[in-house]
């Protein structure tokens, strides 16, 4: 009887089973169906549209050398924020002032990180400095000491006597040289480094020190790095080969970061046996002491010493390359257009005057030359698509989805050159910034406009502006106040660009001087 009871509930527990596991199925397979039906009539945004590339490769073997021309196309085509896949990465191109304020301002903290290259990783010990560090406590910490501690109103006054030592120099030395050829970037690269190389350094470490030619190694590093960077890095597209270092551009790079590390350790050597043995000096501080100054105290603003050497490096490489372009760009728009060339010398004659030189004082009067730098930065902005940043969650633009950790770069090459924006945007107008029209606007380099936004916008300005538009400012007014220049025969000024770390000539402007004060003391 049992053994009956027992084997009908055996035969009941399996059919249950079996109906169970086939209710279980239908529960699968209805789930599915589901999930299958809202993704394909989900409302999720889709990304951007973009060109399509080649399997593995992407894009890659489309790009040209110039970037900011090919990108420009592309945005033609594509319209205000397109994609496309540089080898195995998803790049989001911005091409419009009202994205570009919606990455830098309405979404500026989701967008606030960066994309680090390679050599941008080497040069920046890691990201341990303000250009490449990510947004976060630690960045925003050393950019603050940067612009109160170091770049403050009262450090730039008081290392005006750097400058204004640097651009006498500069003029003497194309004085020595009037009727003959000089490169206008190669003597403006030289100013600024040994402006940067005092500011740092000290004029007394950097002109007597025993560790002998400090600028002439640091001119070697500086322009070392800059061309290892110049090109494209395959390892930057393709992150799963970056261990191979295939252009071997990580080891040139560490290279030359060793070799500015040999500098710094001997300068500050040197320094702390200074120290010792004189005590401490009263009077203007340098950047160096100001922050071993900062590394050394227990309370308040702190940073470490590799926090320090990517300050400086960062210094370096954001002031010497790009000023010295821009001062190379301002003056071949001038030299291509007499009746800028007139407005220029004119403005000079009647600030600076013919039985004096420019001093420092004079360049918040020269408001036409203001206009002819800001012109200058609208057509040859120094990063035609700034540094890139990377959006730390997905995020919405325009209606397009931007995926987290994708390369985002704003194309302010473009912006500042769209006609919707500016008229006869390819032309060299510096008028535009003086008219009662465009006033009404703000058009400095705070970056709050998003139609001119050449140092960047947001959290990732670049902090810098100051020094280098007072740098920039001296040098052109001074080598157009102290000199006629005039092209070697045959040759006419070239616009052409090549894309590198910052946009230069493709052709070095080269000129010849001749004197245009009649007091020679003036020269000396």
């Amino acid at each position: 009887m049992s053994s009956n009871i027992y084997n009908t509930l055996w035969h009941q527990a399996l059919t249950n089973k079996y109906e169970l596991a086939f209710a279980s199925l239908i529960i699968i397979v209805i789930t599915l169906a589901i999930s299958w039906y809202k993704n394909t009539t989900s409302s999720s945004p889709p990304l951007p549209p973009g060109p399509k590339g080649l399997p593995l490769v992407g894009y890659f073997p489309f790009l040209g050398p110039n970037l900011h021309h090919k990108f420009a196309k592309l945005a033609n085509h594509y319209g205000p924020i397109f994609k496309l896949y540089l080898g195995s990465k998803l790049h989001v191109v911005v091409n419009s002032a009202e994205l570009a304020k919606v990455v830098t301002g309405e979404q500026d903290e989701s967008f606030a990180n960066r994309d680090p290259h390679i050599a941008g990783l080497a040069t920046s010990y890691n990201a341990s400095d303000v250009a490449w560090a990510p947004n976060n406590a630690n960045r925003r910490h050393l950019r603050k000491i940067l612009v109160h501690e170091v770049l403050s109103n009262a450090n730039l006054e008081a290392s005006y006597s750097y400058r204004q030592h640097e651009v006498r120099k500069t003029v003497k030395y194309v004085y020595d040289n009037i009727n003959t050829a000089v490169d206008i970037n190669e003597i403006s690269f030289s100013t600024v480094l040994n402006v940067l190389t005092n500011i740092v350094w000290g004029k007394g470490l950097a002109e007597g020190s025993k560790y002998n030619n400090l600028s002439d190694d640091i001119r070697k590093v500086v322009s070392g790095v800059v061309e290892i960077a110049e090109g494209l890095n395959i390892s930057d597209f393709f992150p799963s080969l970056a261990r191979f270092d295939l252009q071997g551009v990580k080891k040139k790079m560490e290279g030359q970061m060793r070799q500015f590390d040999r500098i710094f350790e001997k300068t500050i050597e040197e320094r702390i046996s200074k120290a010792e043995e004189h005590g401490k000096v009263e009077g203007m501080k340098d950047l160096l002491e100001i922050l071993l100054e900062l590394k050394d105290q227990k309370i308040g603003p702190s940073i470490t010493m590799t926090q320090l050497k990517a300050l400086v490096v960062d210094m370096f490489l954001g002031g010497t390359d790009a000023t010295s372009a821009m001062v190379e760009w301002a003056m071949a728009e001038i030299l291509r257009n007499k009746n800028v060339i007139k407005k220029v010398q004119d403005e000079l004659a009647e600030i600076v005057g013919f039985d004096s030189i420019v001093e420092e004082s004079h360049l918040p009067k020269l408001m036409y030359l203001d206009a002819v730098f800001k012109e200058t930065f609208r057509l040859h902005p120094p990063l035609p698509f700034l540094l890139p940043r990377a959006p730390n969650q997905t995020c919405i633009v325009d209606g397009y989805s931007v995926p987290k950790g994708s390369t985002i770069f704003l194309n302010v090459w473009a912006i500042q050159r769209d006609p919707q924006y500016w008229d006869n945007p390819s032309e060299f107008i510096p008028e535009r910034f003086l008219n009662n029209e465009i006033k009404l606007e703000k058009w400095d380099y705070s970056g709050t406009n998003p139609k001119f936004f050449p140092f960047g916008s947001g959290r990732r300005r670049c902090p810098g502006i100051p020094l280098g538009q007072k740098m920039m400012m001296h040098i052109l007014a001074s080598l157009m106040h102290s000199f006629e220049w005039s092209l070697p025969t045959g040759e006419e000024i070239d616009l052409s660009d090549k894309f590198g770390i910052a946009m230069k000539k493709k052709k070095p402007l080269v000129v010849i001087p001749s004197q245009r004060l009649t007091n020679k003391n003036l020269y000396m």
